[in-house]
């Protein structure tokens, strides 16, 4: 039997134009359930109950903060996309390959899971811990595709501490998990019905 050795595994920067659709989502949905995994697991070393965390508030006021920020932050984004010069905001492709040829309901559950899924780790497990300013760096540091321009990585430290202060000012995780669905889903259907156009 051939022993196994890690020093045999090698990592190399895949172009994402060699990804499949299905690698892709593979690697969407292992990297989002892994964050899913330690968000709950560092709650619970916190003798936090995760499901005291994502208790539905009785007053409907996060939501006027999760869409008051979502609309400030495409505003935003939008001025970014045509003053900036393209190059600075481009993020290798994933985006397009992502969200380019899905289908309207696979957008919905992509949103849906990457908004709970990271928010319940960082907001949730890290902001609680570190506060909403490393927090942030973190946030900034994971989205390593962005890393290559500082206008991309510094907005998306911003949008973070942005996501951060509506939890603290709201009390409750929904309102950044409804401001992150908002940016993700109208994002993915720009492009993919930009793309059709």
């Amino acid at each position: 039997m051939k022993k196994f050795k890690f020093g045999n595994i090698k990592i190399k920067k895949a172009d994402p134009q060699q990804l499949t659709d299905k690698l892709l989502l593979l690697n969407l949905y292992i990297t989002q359930g892994l964050t899913l995994f330690i968000g709950l697991i560092w709650i619970l070393l916190q003798k936090r109950n995760p499901i005291d965390i994502l208790n539905f508030p009785d007053s409907a006021q996060f939501v006027f903060w999760g869409l008051g920020l979502a609309g400030i932050m495409l505003v935003v984004d939008f001025l970014l996309t045509h003053i900036v010069p393209q190059d600075s905001m481009d993020d290798g492709g994933i985006n397009e390959l992502l969200f380019g040829r899905r289908p309207f309901w696979h957008i919905i559950i992509i949103a849906a899971m990457v908004a709970v899924c990271e928010e319940l780790l960082f907001r949730g497990a890290i902001q609680h811990a570190f506060g909403p300013y490393w927090t942030s760096i973190l946030f900034a540091v994971i989205h390593v595709r962005y890393l290559r321009h500082w206008i991309p990585t510094a907005w998306v430290f911003l949008s973070s501490y942005g996501l951060g202060y509506i939890y603290i000012h709201t009390g409750t995780l929904w309102a950044p998990i409804l401001c992150h669905f908002l940016i993700d889903l109208f994002s993915g259907l720009v492009i993919r019905y930009r793309r059709e156009s």
